[in-house]
């Protein structure tokens, strides 16, 4: 392999790897940099404004020393009512959470924690000799795990029952226990 075929390659892996790039972050390009943080203050702007606007002019119809940009008692009605669905919101939230929570760490409890419903020793034996009998059937575990395509040969296909047999004949099935 020639050295440019070889860079080429690990450009292209590199290129394949690398998802995406933001040239905001990348040496040089000053004129985005600069647009994009122009763009980037503006939108901080139009949110902070209205926001500090809104909060002054509800402060200031309780406190005449805080300076007000409008008093229309409809707004400072709209706000209160905002305010009440909000906190509501929150408190509907925060139940249905604490109560999702206590239902779950229950069902841990009774669940999860118990003793498993499967014989770990059985498990280990179970996975060795269904390796075993994969091994039989479709090769050793190193080609199985490195060939790319493989067609199965129509005496190879399993039966529907075949795996729970096998761990049948071999005295592995902890659901008949």
């Amino acid at each position: 392999m020639t050295q440019q075929s070889q860079q080429a390659a690990e450009k292209s892996e590199q290129e394949r790897q690398q998802l995406y790039t933001d040239d905001y972050f990348a040496k040089g390009h000053w004129g985005l940099k600069i647009w994009q943080t122009v763009v980037a203050i503006f939108g901080w702007l139009c949110v902070i404004v209205p926001i500090v606007v809104t909060v002054l002019s509800f402060w200031s119809a309780y406190d005449p020393r805080v300076p007000h940009i409008w008093t229309y008692q409809e707004g400072i009605f709209e706000i209160k009512f905002i305010g009440v669905l909000l906190l509501f919101s929150f408190v509907v939230v925060s139940l249905f959470a604490v109560g999702m929570t206590i239902i779950q760490n229950r069902k841990r409890d009774r669940v999860v924690e118990q003793w498993p419903t499967f014989n770990p020793i059985n498990q280990q034996k179970r996975e060795s000799e269904l390796g075993r009998f994969m091994t039989e059937r479709f090769g050793d575990q190193k080609f199985r795990e490195s060939v790319r395509h493989y067609q199965v040969k129509p005496e190879q296909n399993l039966d529907t029952e075949q795996i729970h047999d096998l761990y049948a004949k071999h005295d592995l099935n902890d659901l008949d226990d």
